[in-house]
């Protein structure tokens, strides 16, 4: 008996009309401008530091955690990021003061820099129809999402009135492990009450991270056959791996 559905948040739910690493680039680009003008009226700035540079410096940070947070499964939080970059460049003696920045100013900065990326999420057609139906059966609904900015998750998730489908959202950026850690499957569970009840929960996503992780964690798992691919793409080498087209195909496998 299925007593909850875990889901992926991007390529699951949701979509990137007409995905791209050049056009996620400028996406966070202009986001990072923003935090910039963030900055600058808390006059963290200085007169010999210019934009061009900042972006490069943050983008050289960025790449860097990213690549680490792969090998490690650790989540490197966009705010941390910042905090790293502008320790740098105070070391470094670029800028002098960072007195105005307090743990919410870096949290400020990281939403700042990741909102050009709201914008650009859509849910799919039939994403809160499902999530609509599934309520209906009383069961226990989560979504686990690896990304660096957990407030990112949930502001699309509330401008698209589907946050309250959702018992429980957990991000990597919260918990500080990436899926395909079991161990973030396991903390998800255990806040939707399903605490060693993982073969009666399904795990549903689009990449090798989740259904692998899934596996991990004894979870039952369904592929969402995503229609782009991205670089690097991982095999899912599953036997008998369950897949669907639609996410409201999901219904299918509760009985």
């Amino acid at each position: 008996m299925i007593k909850g559905v875990i889901f992926d948040f991007g390529f699951t739910l949701f979509y990137f009309d007409n995905p791209s690493v050049e056009r996620y680039y400028e996406c966070f680009k202009k986001g990072l401008l923003k935090s910039i003008a963030r900055l600058k009226e808390k006059q963290v700035w200085n007169e010999n530091l210019t934009n061009e540079a900042f972006v490069k410096n943050f983008s050289k940070k960025r790449e860097h955690f990213f690549r680490k947070s792969l090998k490690t499964k650790m989540e490197y939080p966009t705010s941390l990021i910042f905090q790293n970059v502008l320790e740098s460049l105070k070391d470094e003696e670029i800028i002098d003061n960072l007195d105005n920045l307090t743990e919410s100013a870096y949290n400020e900065l990281a939403e700042l820099y990741h909102s050009c990326e709201e914008d650009e999420w859509e849910p799919f057609e039939n994403t809160k129809e499902t999530l609509e139906e599934l309520g209906l059966k009383n069961l226990k609904l989560a979504l686990i999402s690896n990304h660096p900015n957990h407030k990112t998750i949930k502001n699309v998730l509330k401008k698209h009135g589907l946050f309250k489908f959702f018992n429980v959202v957990v991000t990597s950026a919260k918990y500080g492990k990436r899926k395909p850690d079991p161990n973030i499957f396991y903390h998800t569970l255990k806040k939707m009450g399903l605490e060693n009840q993982g073969n009666s929960v399904i795990m549903c996503g689009d990449e090798y991270a989740d259904i692998i992780g899934a596996e991990r964690a004894n979870l039952q798992s369904i592929l969402f056959e995503r229609k782009y691919k991205f670089p690097f793409e991982k095999e899912i080498n599953v036997s008998n791996l369950r897949k669907i087209n639609n996410i409201s195909e999901i219904l299918d496998f509760l009985e």
